[in-house]
């Protein structure tokens, strides 16, 4: 009550986003509690896309460029045999694994399975460890890949539309169709996957709050457990910023949001985690929502700053969370991939620095 009364008094935020605030708080607190001292979680960075979209500023490599993969994996796989080793030695167990990018899934079966092996290899997995793969783009997804996953202990996989509306995915610069999407979808499914996250993104070009609704609507008919519903963001370095495009203005860009949130809690979706970003049309949020008992345990701890994370790969930044103090310690791996190639034998150092600090 003293935090609703907080963001009501002092912030004047609304009614409305002052209730996905607390209820919010109340998922991060519930993960909160269920944490151990020994505990840490890792993100894995695979910097490498099909085709580069267009509201991207990421680091990552496409087209010609993913031929640095098999020296990327190399560095990789060293960079985790040095953590994990670092990890035993600390006493530490891993909650979490979260796979990202970048698209992960472009990656072939065997890497990713001697990826995954890897990782099971040198950390010691807690029981329960929770395990997300993002196979974002449909155009990566095989049923190889995704029995490598399923076999291999990956229970999550984000599989993810953005907007299931064709010409806004031509704007964006996807190179796939909606029934792409639904397909891979299907293959999830019929592989055994039985948690899997979709995004959508408002405020896309070329769309509209029609569009954005028949979108919101054709995923809500699959029933995934998790939908992340994001507010675009203008970045510098992504290609819509520097070229511009036909945006959604912010007042329909809200409308937008207005209508995810009224439509998703009558659908029995429970808001879990949310954030802001700079450059976001009409100055609106991310929001995470899940069906009861589906959160995603790794993004609240990583929005949240819950526990330390160490981050592997190109553009991973690692943090040490003293929980007690609240103080926050952070350790950078180069953003572009052959730089990180380049670095592969320093990187264990800071990893190093954050398991065992100096008294």
């Amino acid at each position: 009550r003293q935090a609703e009364a907080m963001l009501r008094d002092q912030y004047r935020v609304s009614p409305l986003r002052r209730q996905l605030a607390m209820d919010c708080a109340q998922a991060s607190l519930a993960v909160k509690r269920d944490l151990k001292p020994q505990e840490i979680s890792l993100y894995v960075g695979i910097p490498f896309c099909p085709t580069r979209c267009a509201y991207c500023s990421f680091i990552s490599a496409s087209g010609s460029a993913n031929r640095l993969i098999p020296d990327y994996l190399d560095a990789l796989l060293a960079e985790i045999d040095a953590a994990g080793a670092a990890a035993r030695r600390a006493g530490k167990t891993v909650r979490s694994v979260y796979l990202g990018g970048g698209t992960p899934t472009t990656l072939e079966a065997p890497q990713l399975a001697e990826l995954l092996d890897r990782l099971r290899r040198a950390f010691q997995l807690a029981p329960g460890t929770e395990c997300t793969v993002e196979a974002g783009r449909p155009d990566t997804i095989t049923r190889e890949k995704l029995e490598v996953l399923r076999d291999r202990g990956v229970e999550r996989v984000s599989i993810n539309p953005q907007t299931l509306e064709d010409p806004v995915l031509a704007a964006i610069g996807r190179r796939h169709t909606a029934r792409d999407i639904l397909d891979a979808y299907a293959l999830a499914r019929e592989v055994g996957f039985d948690s899997i996250n979709m995004d959508l993104i408002a405020g896309l070009p070329r769309d509209s709050f029609e569009g954005f609704r028949r979108s919101l609507e054709g995923v809500l008919s699959l029933k995934p457990e998790n939908i992340t519903v994001h507010t675009l963001a203008l970045k510098k370095g992504s290609r819509l910023m520097e070229e511009g495009g036909a945006l959604p203005s912010g007042e329909e860009t809200a409308r937008m949001l207005d209508f995810s949130r009224e439509t998703l809690r009558g659908a029995g979706y429970l808001p879990y985690y949310l954030y802001r970003q700079k450059y976001m049309s009409g100055s609106l949020e991310n929001v995470g929502w899940c069906l009861p008992g589906k959160e995603s345990v790794y993004n609240i701890i990583m929005m949240e700053e819950l526990q330390t994370i160490l981050s592997l790969g190109a553009g991973g930044v690692s943090k040490r969370v003293v929980r007690e103090t609240g103080w926050i310690e952070r350790a950078n791996n180069p953003k572009n991939p052959l730089e990180y190639i380049q670095a592969a034998d320093r990187l264990a150092n800071g990893k190093k620095k954050l398991l065992f600090p100096k008294k």
